[in-house]
This record gives C-alpha cells, structure tokens and sequence, in this order.
C-alpha cells in the first residue's frame, strides 16, 4: 500500500506531502491542484509500466500507430514548477512516494530535469530506493555519466546506466554491465515490489455510454472507462456468494426491485447486460440510469475476487444520488479495510464527507491554492484547527459548503492578501 506522496516543483506544487491510507479521499475548489496529484501518480504508473521519460511525458503508440499511453497533461516546459531561463538550465521537479511492502517501509524517489535544447530533453537527475534501515540503491547523474550505486548480495556494487529511463527499471531487468562483461544477477525484491505496485495502479474513469456496450467473452478486467461491464458482472455472479452481495448493495442503492441480472448474447456473439425486476420487467443497460451504471462498476470492481492495488478515481460520486452516498462509502471502506485494495479519490460532494468514518476522516486532505498565489498547498483536513471536534458537533457537510475549509487554510498558512477579508469571517474560522 502507498503511504505518501511527496512533490517537489512538480507543476503547481513546490513542496507538498499528501498521506495516503487505505481510502484517500481529496478535496479542493476547481484549479486547486487536485488532477495534478493524478498526473503524479500517472508519471509513477509509466515508471512501472517500463516506459522512458519522452514516453511517459510525451505518449507512446504501438507497433501499429495506435496510441497505448496518453501523455501527461501539459507541455513539457510547464511539467516543472519552474522554467529554465538559460539554454544551459535544467527544470527540475522530484517525486517521492512512501509505500508497504511486505511489511517493510520503502520510499521510492525520482528527481528528473527537462531541457528543451538538449537532444534527450529529459534525463533523470537522481533517484533512490530506500528500505527501513538500507539503501537499495542510489543513482545521480553528473557529467554525461549517470551512475548507479546497488546493493548486491550485501556489497555495493557501481554501474552506468542510461538517464533517459528511470534507473529502477533498469535494476529489475537484472542485466548489469560491467568493464569485463555483462552478467545477470536476481533483482532485490524491493525493486520487484515498488514496480508491480507501480504498474498495477489503475485511474479509473467509468463513462455509462462504454458500459452500455457489449463485451466479448472472457474479458473479466473492466477497462479503465468501464468498458467489458456485462462480461465482468457474469464472471462476478459465477459465485452465488458474490452474486448476492452484490444484487443486495444495487437494491439499497436504487428504487429498482432487482432480482437478477442476465447477460443475453447477440448473433455476433457478443455479450449484453439486463437488469431483472422482481415483477418480471427486464432493463437493458441502455435504459439504466447512469448513477446505477456507475455504482455497478465500482462493485464490479470492488467486489472481484481478482481485485488488488491501487485505484484513482476522479470525484466517485458522480450521478450518484446524495443520500445514497453513505452505501458508496461503506462499500469502498469495508472493502478497503481487507488490506488488498486501496482507492484515492477527489470529491466536491459535502455530502460525501458528512458520511465517512473516523478512519477516513483522518485519510482525507485538503488542496488549497490562495487567489493570490500560483502555488497549491496539500493539509490532512483533520490538522486544522479543532475539526475533529467540530465534526462532531456540527457535521462537515456544512462546515464544507460554508467554506470553512478554505477559510482555515488561509488563516493556518497564510494568505498573499488579507485586507478583503472582514472581521466576521475572522471570527468565523477562529470559532
């Protein structure tokens, strides 16, 4: 499980923390920062998927032209919080994420730097494994030598690795080059850890007009934006057990009676979903509504005897009735708490908030950016001020849309220009 996300003059981040637990809920007003903290972990994800730099920045097709990687949001000068100014002049962010691995504490870091007149364009700077109590390994990059030092059967060993790819990559390959030759050697189990963990993030962003569609036979992975819904629903209801649990949370979730669902085939073959009401009437997924469509791929997602890693979802609420929120939440926090899955969303709900536990209380941060400020800043809502306290009196749906959040940031971290504020709301976030 990811524990942390650290970022450094990453876009609109100069030196920004964000903790992480088992369900990570954000919160922020639009142009806050909160899809920049997707586009970091998106980077991450490219690193375990094996990609350069150029590739994860820029995007990467495959053997037939067809597009497999969207490049990060953003050209590539403003990556960077920072511009170089000299044609000699790098821009340079870093990104450091704290994670679980087998119950031992890693925390992977990348330092990269772009220049738009060097041939490579971005190279990594620096980058380290870190275990509990060791190194993995350290790499740097200084005069046109990028230098590796690992840890191998308990001696460190140096080797010259290539700076137009994250060295972590090129540790797990387990070729390392050498004046007398190249040999191969097994990859610490730190590295294998960090990059499945990588690799198998995924950024969920379901569209109903995908789910609608059929699927071909056997697809049992629902795609990023919900496609191969009916076939991943039938693989689901193969277990009676899993089939029940997952009919019982639609019918606390919608007004529909369900009683079944069928996944009727067309001549091509082709798998379709209907949803069964108890008096016989039959709903293709067509006519299904599309907050019923989004709460059937979480469960899809969520209730797979498959299911692990880390899931990103951009506001999870959507089309999701507001008092039926608190089924979202504890489905997402029972399911969480297992310890195989782990979900991060962004949220403007207030209503979203009002629902959660203590647990995710505690997991849930605020993106605050100041009107008079370009950078954003990322505080655990529950270090601000007494809120726990007022949680429990006064709820956060209201503390939420009065916006008192926002008022406790600029009051805690400052603000470029005070003079418009009044002396009510000054009382207001001191009370």
């Amino acid at each position: 499980m990811f524990t942390s996300l650290r970022l450094v003059n990453f876009k609109n981040f100069a030196d920004e923390t964000l903790k992480l637990g088992p369900f990570t809920v954000i919160v922020g007003a639009n142009a806050s920062g909160k899809s920049n903290i997707r586009d970091a972990f998106r980077f991450l994800h490219g690193i375990g998927r094996g990609y350069t730099l150029a590739e994860i920045m820029g995007g990467k097709t495959g053997n037939g032209g067809e597009p497999v990687w969207d490049p990060i949001r953003g050209a590539p000068v403003e990556i960077s919080r920072f511009r170089a100014l000299l044609p000699f002049e790098w821009s340079k962010f870093s990104i450091s994420l704290g994670s679980d691995f087998e119950d031992e504490r890693c925390s992977y870091t990348i330092e990269v730097g772009f220049n738009q007149n060097d041939p490579v364009g971005y190279r990594v700077f620096e980058e380290n494994l870190l275990g509990s109590a060791d190194i993995i390994f350290q790499s740097s990059w200084d005069n046109d030598r990028y230098i590796c030092n690992l840890m191998l059967e308990g001696e460190s060993r140096q080797f010259m690795y290539s700076p137009d790819r994250p060295a972590i990559t090129q540790v797990a390959s387990g070729l390392f080059p050498s004046p007398i030759g190249n040999y191969v050697v097994s990859s610490p189990p730190e590295v294998t850890g960090v990059l499945s963990s990588l690799s198998s993030t995924r950024f969920i962003d379901v569209s109903p007009r995908q789910m609608c569609e059929p699927s071909m036979p056997g697809n049992t992975i629902l795609g990023d934006y919900g496609q191969n819904l009916p076939t991943v629903l039938a693989y689901v209801f193969a277990d009676a057990d899993r089939k029940h649990i997952l009919t019982s949370w639609l019918q606390e979730l919608t007004p529909m009676d369900v009683q079944d669902f069928e996944f009727p085939r067309d001549p091509s073959g082709r798998v379709h979903l209907r949803i069964v009401e108890r008096n016989g009437r039959q709903i293709s997924a067509y006519s299904a509504s599309d907050g019923t469509l989004r709460f059937l791929a979480i469960l899809a997602l969520l209730l797979n005897e498959d299911a692990s890693g880390t899931y990103f979802f951009e506001d999870i609420d959507a089309g999701i009735h507001p008092n039926r929120l608190w089924l979202l939440l504890e489905l997402i926090e029972k399911q969480t708490a297992k310890g195989n899955i782990q979900v991060i969303t962004t949220t403007h709900n207030p209503a979203l908030l009002a629902w959660m536990n203590d647990t995710t209380f505690e997991n849930a941060s605020i993106v605050w950016r100041d009107e008079y400020a370009s950078d954003s800043i990322i505080r655990p809502i529950a270090d601000l001020y007494n809120l726990r306290e007022l949680r429990k009196e006064h709820g956060m749906e209201g503390l939420f849309t009065g916006g008192w959040l926002e008022d406790a940031m600029k009051f805690s971290e400052g603000e470029a220009d005070t003079d418009h504020l009044d002396d009510d709301d000054e009382e207001d976030v001191a009370e």
